[in-house]
């Protein structure tokens, strides 16, 4: 088993608790699915918001998906100007059998524009 780092990313419409916590859970459900883990093999998750998202800890979104034993973290970004606005940023340290080459980082919406080296086709997934 190794231990790597899956990172995402999705840009909100809107600062509201709702649409936050289910885009937020949209982003970190297509990345699990996308790199087929399990929340068992999950080590921790960190998660920022924009300073412009203070409806709710993105952190919360995750609870709710019943991942009660895993430690989760959120931060701020850093408020840097021109940077994209209403951003959640997920870094997910998973232990798996797999090889770093493997991993599919998710950038949904928006935050494609984040990491365009890492989008394919679809404009969310590679």
């Amino acid at each position: 088993m190794s231990l790597w780092a899956l990172r995402g990313a999705v840009q909100l419409d809107a600062d509201e608790k709702q649409h936050l916590l289910e885009r937020s859970q949209e982003l970190f459900s297509t990345m699990l699915r996308a790199n087929a883990l399990a929340p068992d093999d999950l080590v921790s998750v960190i998660l920022t918001a924009t300073p412009d998202l203070r409806s709710a800890f993105p952190a919360e979104a995750l609870r709710t998906m019943g991942l009660d034993d895993v430690p989760l973290m959120c931060a701020q970004e850093l408020d840097i100007e021109g940077a994209l606005p209403r951003v959640v940023r997920i870094l997910a340290h998973v232990s798996t059998a797999r090889v770093r080459p493997e991993a599919h980082h998710i950038y949904l919406g928006g935050a494609a524009a984040l990491r365009r080296d890492l989008v394919g086709p679809s404009g969310d997934v590679r």
